[in-house]
């Protein structure tokens, strides 16, 4: 007997793999996103941003010195000459606050950023290690909230002076213990997680782990609770000078001009109200911007604080 071949059909390919997940997209091109589709967020860095370009460019803008006055022209009312005015010593508002704008914002952007880098880390930190480490920092740092802000800050200031620098450490120490705990609450729902649990299996360190699978995870509640903390720690700043413990004279700053001109405020109300202005809208501004970033991503900062 011969033996027919079997006629073999066409080789089957193997199957395809799977087409692997779509990489998320970066941080900057979802916080763009965010903001073409956030009218509030638009709004508020938008407003950001003109008083950045305005303290930047105050050079440009004004013929007139922040810290130079002429006593013959003291106590103007609004003119050609001095659109706003001018104060008791003869110096132009106008110019003080559009140089205000740079101890303000210089001043507060130092110390957001090492507020909420060390918060963020000492957050983090915590929720990885978690048990007793966990424990004890979190009663610390309930004791150290159970003291008012603008107290702490006063206490600060007055045992190491005065200063930009000063107060820029007085800040960190006032609001990295709330920083702390809203980026705990985050971290704390991403650490249960199997490539948190993969990477410590793998013996990586805390600082790996935090690094390359913590972090990535929380950027958005980082990126919120920064804007956030930024228009407080302008109001706690203008709210120092105000009081006298902040920028010396005759530093161009908001809460010192306002310290300074209320005295004669029924009689030059713009010397006073000029840089109320401009600190009330800096801060409308930066709330605008966390509101729209903390909607559009779904940030809960206060369940985020609470857990």
């Amino acid at each position: 007997m011969s033996e027919h071949p079997t006629p073999s059909g066409p080789a089957t390919a193997p199957p395809a793999a799977p087409d692997a997940p779509p990489a998320r997209p970066g941080l900057t091109a979802r916080a763009w996103r965010t903001v073409r589709s956030s009218r509030a967020a638009s709004l508020g860095l938008a407003v950001v941003a003109v008083h950045l370009a305005v303290a930047l460019l105050a050079p440009l803008l004004t013929p007139y010195a922040p810290t130079v006055g002429d006593p013959a022209h003291a106590l103007l009312g609004p003119g050609a000459d001095h659109w706003a005015g001018t104060d008791q010593y003869g110096r132009d508002v106008l110019t003080r606050v559009l140089y205000g704008g740079r101890y303000a914002l210089g001043v507060s952007l130092a110390a957001t950023l090492l507020t909420v880098a060390a918060g963020t880390v000492l957050g983090c930190a915590t929720a990885l290690r978690g048990g007793r480490v966990d424990d004890a920092l979190m009663r610390v740092l309930d004791a150290v909230l159970s003291v008012p802000s603008i107290l702490a800050l006063l206490v600060v200031v007055t045992a190491l002076g005065s200063g930009p620098a000063v107060i820029v450490l007085a800040v960190a120490v006032v609001y990295i213990p709330q920083v702390v705990r809203v980026v705990r609450g985050a971290a704390l729902a991403v650490v249960p997680a199997d490539y948190v649990t993969a990477a410590r299996a793998r013996g990586e360190s805390t600082w790996s782990v935090l690094r390359r699978e913590v972090l990535p995870n929380i950027t958005d509640v980082v990126c919120v609770e920064f804007a956030m903390r930024a228009s407080w720690v302008v109001l706690l700043i203008s709210s120092l000078s105000f009081l006298g413990f902040g920028a010396d004279p005759p530093t161009p700053d908001w809460g010192l001009m306002v310290a300074e001109n209320r005295t004669a405020i029924t009689v030059v109300p713009m010397a006073s109200l000029a840089p109320i202005i401009a600190l009330a809208t800096l801060v409308v501004g930066l709330n605008l911007a966390a509101d729209g970033l903390s909607k559009a991503w779904g940030v809960d900062r206060i369940r985020e604080g609470n857990r």
